[in-house]
């Protein structure tokens, strides 16, 4: 079952929407009381990193689920504020190794979806060495996904740093995953969520 389509904005109202929306679909969906919450708090970890994705995009969200297995989207495309000379700035910051190193998984995701919202129309990925963990191309068809899951591979691999911040982590912690891909001109974020799978 797909929800009805909201749009998103800066504004409180539209952010408290995608709240209440998860609220209604755990319901809908007959989840438990610890099940609900657990849906709840992936929306908040998603609502808390959007405004600034916001600032120069247009947004909307809905939620799929089939079951109890649960999809929270939200797609973002470019709007008239981020002109050449905004994303240009934009670009630089996020590339200064300095300035911008992502700390915490939500800072990843919001980067991830940044980059290819700043750096759709090339139709893949320009990331600075420093992300390269975070990012995977596909050089076939030339669109850029990042995924929890594979982040989640690496980091046990790499341990230290990336792995205590996973653990730290709500939505890896409760998320089966998070697909953040390029799609034309738009990005889609998919927290993926499957409350009928036995742990």
């Amino acid at each position: 079952m797909k929800s009805e389509v909201f749009k998103l904005s800066k504004d409180m109202d539209s952010l408290q929407a995608l709240l209440t929306e998860t609220k209604s679909a755990a319901e809908r969906g007959k989840l438990d009381k610890k099940e609900s919450v657990r849906l709840s708090l992936l929306a908040e970890e998603l609502v808390g990193m959007l405004p600034e994705l916001l600032g120069f995009s247009d947004g909307n969200f809905w939620i799929e689920s089939e079951g109890k297995k649960f999809a929270i989207h939200v797609s973002l495309c470019p709007n008239e504020f981020l002109t050449a000379e905004k994303r240009k700035k934009l670009i630089s910051v996020s590339s200064d190794k300095k300035n911008s190193a992502a700390v915490g998984v939500m800072a990843k995701i919001k980067l991830a979806a940044q980059f290819m919202l700043l750096d759709y129309q090339q139709g893949r990925m320009r990331i600075p060495a420093i992300y390269d963990e975070v990012l995977k191309n596909d050089e076939d068809n030339l669109s850029a996904v990042w995924a929890l899951s594979d982040y989640q591979e690496k980091a046990k691999k790499l341990k230290g740093e990336c792995w205590d911040e996973l653990e730290k982590s709500i939505i890896s912690n409760i998320a089966d995953n998070v697909l953040v891909n390029l799609q034309g001109d738009k990005v889609e974020i998919i927290v993926e969520k499957d409350f009928g799978q036995v742990c």
